[in-house]
């Protein structure tokens, strides 16, 4: 049973624990019964998703979406499973949240906020993620005084889609240098360089970043937090490479709770190692950001 559960949590298709089992020396288990013994990681999976938060606070939010194809009913459909991240007081990462949802929206994330928070979540000093509309309403409706980060990740990956393909390599280089300086008024000056050499050359772009670029340098105003790891998402986008690493083996899963089920298993053992390992974020930085924000 262990180790059947285990393969599933490693990403391997029920084909191949079939095998495995055989392999054991476990004779005549079939595909169904494979599947029926995974389910016993959703008493687990249930109590993780809902376990209280009252522990610790959670001073900085990260927050993404992760999709796969799902069988809905007769249908085959692009589904959601929202991801909350979340460092603790200590500096310790935790996954916060894995929630299910068809779409993204604003109603879906303000559910999923509303949940953390009647599971105890205190309102966090900074919250990143992308510039998903919904999601940036649901963080004010719901986490009000608390500042956004725009994901510098998306954001550049953004800009760079209105750049063509012999301007690439430059603008990209320009458009990094502004995220290496510690210094508001240095980077916002880069920007302007960048925006006075290619207004004409790559308007969209510009204009992409002018818009943007306040939020995406929000980080810059909480100077104790270590910049690269609360200017962008990318511990989150480790995180759902992993992921899709281990569920491309199911290709279209057969129903949600299959795939949420991976994708809590999956996590769980991930909240485990983070447990053990050292502080993502100093207790003294957390310490400041928290006075900062009071």
């Amino acid at each position: 049973m262990q180790v059947v559960q285990e393969a599933y949590v490693q990403g391997v298709s029920t084909r191949k624990m079939e095998k495995l089992a055989k392999s054991l020396g476990i004779e005549g288990i079939s595909r169904s019964q494979v599947s029926e013994m995974t389910k016993g990681l959703n008493e687990q999976a249930e109590e993780f998703r809902s376990r209280p938060l009252t522990s610790s606070a959670y001073p900085v939010l990260w927050v993404d979406a992760l999709y796969e194809k799902v069988r809905y009913g007769e249908r085959v459909v692009s589904m959601a499973i929202l991801l909350v991240c979340g460092v603790s007081e200590e500096g310790k990462r935790e996954v916060l949240a894995i929630e299910p949802m068809l779409e993204e929206s604003r109603e879906s994330y303000r559910q999923l906020f509303e949940k953390l928070k009647e599971r105890g979540l205190k309102n966090p000093s900074l919250i990143v993620s992308d510039a998903h509309k919904g999601l940036v309403a649901a963080i004010r409706d719901c986490f009000p005084g608390a500042s956004w980060q725009r994901c510098k990740v998306h954001f550049m990956r953004n800009i760079l889609a209105h750049v063509p393909h012999k301007e690439k390599d430059r603008f990209a280089s320009l458009l990094k240098s502004i995220w290496l300086t510690t210094d508001i008024k240095a980077a916002k000056q880069r920007a302007k360089d960048l925006a006075d050499e290619y207004r004409t050359k790559c308007p969209k772009a510009i204009e992409t970043l002018e818009d943007g670029l306040e939020d995406a340098l929000t980080y810059l105003s909480f100077p104790s937090l270590d910049a690269r790891k609360v200017s962008g998402g990318n511990m989150l986008e480790r995180l759902n490479k992993e992921i899709r690493r281990r569920t491309r083996v199911a290709g279209i899963f057969p129903n949600p709770e299959s795939y949420l089920r991976l994708v809590t298993a999956y996590l769980m053992e991930y909240s485990e190692d983070w447990s053990v390992t050292r502080a993502y974020l100093s207790e003294e930085s957390l310490q400041s950001l928290s006075n900062q924000a009071a």
